[in-house]
């Protein structure tokens, strides 16, 4: 089981060295260590002690590290290097404590005969399917290196898509946090200031007042009511969503949804046309290609249409004809990829696909930036607005109540 060791060396200038590294055993451990060039002085476990470290996903590995790792990995592969002291190498200068760790087990299956492919894909939370998939048509095929020079696009690719849509998201929702707070704020602390106002003056409240000064009653009463709510109704979203029922009917509305509905279908048609593409090139066969795009694609609708298509072409048929049967497919879609199969092209077609709807995300993104600004900041004057309005109404009339 590999364990942390804690080190002293000297390095070639002379100079003592300390640090940890990840081995199977002190001697495993100081012999990597002379290979580095270092001289071992001291090699113990290391201590535990009260150090915490807080993972909220164990196992995980970053998509950014993943790339990083396989863009160096193939690098090492194509030079000649060899799959074992390439691994070595790559798990000890990784910054990811997660995928250090993983690289380590993976080194120890493949020196007791596992296939890469095999031993990666004992770590699905580091490597998905696609991944393991690429590996073994790259192992298969002895064109390793170029598969892992393909992964690292597509993951690169795949980020760069995220970090769009997530930009485009990130707005509204702090704004509507904002609007939030602010509410909650002048219900809790301002508009009680007011009431005792009121009612040293009497008279009749405006009904906008009225409305805001029960609604700060009962919030500053029930407030427990409505935390509990909340927390209910998120909680049960999440587990509603976990199922196969659940997330289709959420995946549904994403697409629907006003604005941002094109977005996730121009993103969901982005990922499945790269990730088919992808696996057809790199010589995975098509009944596996689809399977795996049916699980990576991240949209339930998309998926059940893949399982279709699916099985059409297990029983002999092309995939432009049931893909033409799902409404989520655009025209366009279906007949880039008829042309591929009449001219053997796919995976060319599939490419095309991948970059217009890859710059329909940019477009778009650019353009909700632009709409959602001027719309945000009029749904926080408006909310803000009306309460301060509200408040005040009475005011107008203080000078009757006075006489």
């Amino acid at each position: 089981m590999p364990t942390t060791y804690e080190y002293k060396v000297r390095d070639r200038a002379g100079n003592l060295v300390s640090g940890q590294l990840i081995g199977d055993s002190e001697g495993l451990v100081m012999t990597k260590l002379r290979e580095m060039g270092m001289t071992p002085i001291e090699v113990k476990k290391a201590k535990a002690g009260l150090k915490m470290e807080i993972n909220l996903r164990p196992g995980h590995v970053k998509m950014k590290d993943l790339a990083v790792f396989s863009r160096q990995f193939a690098t090492m592969v194509n030079s000649g290097l060899p799959i074992l002291r390439a691994l070595s190498i790559l798990g000890d200068q990784t910054e990811n404590k997660e995928l250090q760790k993983v690289l380590v087990q993976v080194r120890l299956d493949v020196e007791q005969g596992a296939s890469l492919s095999g031993a990666m894909d004992k770590h699905p939370k580091a490597f998905s399917d696609l991944y393991v998939a690429m590996v073994k048509a790259g192992e298969t095929g002895g064109v390793l290196d170029n598969v892992l020079l393909r992964l690292a696009d597509n993951i690169e690719k795949e980020v760069e898509l995220r970090r769009k849509v997530k930009s485009a998201m990130t707005y509204p929702v702090v704004v509507v946090m904002l609007v939030g707070l602010i509410m909650s704020a002048m219900l809790l602390f301002v508009v009680p200031q007011f009431k005792s106002i009121y009612a040293q003056l009497g008279g009749t409240l405006p009904v906008p007042t009225q409305i805001l000064l029960t609604a700060s009653n009962a919030v500053r009463t029930y407030w427990y009511v409505f935390a509990l709510f909340f927390f209910g109704v998120s909680f049960g979203f999440r587990r509603y969503k976990k199922t196969d029922r659940g997330r289709a009917q959420v995946d549904a509305v994403k697409l629907k949804v006003p604005v941002f509905g094109s977005l996730f279908h121009k993103t969901a048609l982005a990922r499945f046309s790269s990730t088919l593409g992808m696996l057809l090139r790199s010589g995975v066969p098509i009944l596996q290609a689809l399977d795996i795009v049916a699980d990576t694609v991240n949209n339930k609708v998309i998926s059940r249409a893949v399982g279709d298509v699916q099985g059409a072409v297990r029983e002999g048929e092309s995939m432009a004809k049931p893909l033409s049967k799902h409404g989520v497919f655009p025209p366009m879609v279906v007949q880039m990829l008829a042309v591929g199969e009449e001219t053997g092209a796919v995976d060319t077609m599939l490419d095309k696909v991948a970059d217009f709807y890859n710059s329909e995300v940019s477009a778009s993104v650019d353009a909700l930036t632009s709409l959602i600004e001027p719309l945000m900041i009029a749904i926080v004057g408006g909310a803000v607005g009306a309460a301060v309005i509200a408040l005040y109404m009475p005011m107008f009339n203080i000078i009757k109540l006075i006489k």
